[in-house]
């Protein structure tokens, strides 16, 4: 091993960087700690503190029980208005879509309020799984009214629900958003491929359109992201 005076852990560091850019894929295993041991020449615990590096970085992610991965990259997004598919390719990747389930159901209490509806008054819900080039990154599920938007369910869903408004003549002019760390329910994290009670990020927005302050509710959504995928990043001023 020759570091050239680098410390252990970054040089361990730098070559499992170049092991990742150069022979190995999005989703492939990382060697075991105590095969990376031999390798390198290193303690364990050196091994163990550039994975972590690696892993803060977004190169590699770990996954209880299994091992650690090469990551499928991470999404650094900032807060703004923007649909999925926007903010994915402006971050540089591909978006997909697989609707889950769209069908016309009771909403839960906070959605059924957001968009005015009596109790018990049905609305349409879309639920969906949101992909970064092939990898799953967020679970989301919609709540509309389908007073304001009936033919909605004919739509092609697999696409940008926000265009399917605007389309309709409800563009989503402006929202009120909320993010909290939470923990994934056993459905979300299987389509997530990740473990259950595994740690997400849980965006509540509540979507308006029109020009009128405060604007006619539109939609009310919950999407769940996975942590390991998908970064927000906001800029501060000061005052």
């Amino acid at each position: 091993m020759d570091t050239a005076g680098e410390l252990k852990h970054v040089w361990v560091r730098r070559q499992l960087q170049d092991l990742v850019a150069t022979t190995m894929r999005p989703g492939d295993a990382l060697l075991g700690e105590r095969q990376l041991e031999e390798q390198f020449g290193v303690s364990r615990i050196t091994v163990r503190r550039a994975i972590s590096d690696l892993v803060q970085d977004g190169a590699l992610v770990r996954i209880k029980g299994k091992g650690t991965f090469v990551s499928h990259g991470l999404v650094r997004s900032t807060l703004h208005l923007a649909s999925f598919n926007e903010d994915m390719r402006a971050a540089g990747f591909e978006p997909s879509t697989r609707v889950i389930n769209a069908s016309t159901a009771v909403p839960p209490a906070a959605a059924a309020d957001h968009l005015g509806l009596a109790p018990g008054e049905a609305a349409f819900r879309v639920r969906r799984l949101r992909l970064a080039n092939g990898a799953p990154v967020s679970v989301d599920e919609s709540w509309l009214p389908p007073a304001l938007v009936p033919g909605l369910l004919s739509e092609d869903l697999t696409g940008s629900l926000y265009r399917a408004l605007g389309a309709a003549g409800h563009p989503v002019q402006h929202a009120e958003q909320t993010v909290e760390a939470a923990a994934a329910p056993d459905e979300t994290a299987a389509l997530l491929d990740i473990e259950p009670g595994a740690p997400v990020l849980l965006f509540r927005r509540r979507s308006f359109t029109g020009q009128e302050d405060p604007g006619t509710p539109i939609e009310y959504a919950v999407s769940t992201y996975r942590s390991d995928r998908y970064q927000v990043s906001m800029r501060l001023g000061a005052g």
